[in-house]
């Protein structure tokens, strides 16, 4: 029994098909700064890195850092 805590940070984009795109990027640095986000984003739009299924990334959607704390009650004996 433990506790253990994960982050990430999802970037979602719209798309040229005006469907959405996430990425989840684990362990973000701390301290993640909107401007360093948004110029991460802005740099895999104009360089066209990711072609989704419904077409290219065309702008920004959203960006949230995730931060997860689970409380592990029970595991199960080793075999």
């Amino acid at each position: 029994m433990a506790l253990s805590s994960t982050k990430v940070v999802r970037l979602t984009f719209t798309t040229a098909g005006g469907k959405t795109f996430a990425i989840t990027i684990d362990n973000p640095k701390e301290n993640l700064q909107l401007t360093e986000a948004m110029a991460a984003m802005n740099s895999l739009i104009e360089n066209d890195i990711f072609l989704t299924p419904s077409g290219a990334l065309t702008g920004v959607r959203d960006i949230k850092v995730i931060d997860t704390t689970t409380n592990d009650l029970y595991d199960p004996p080793q075999a």
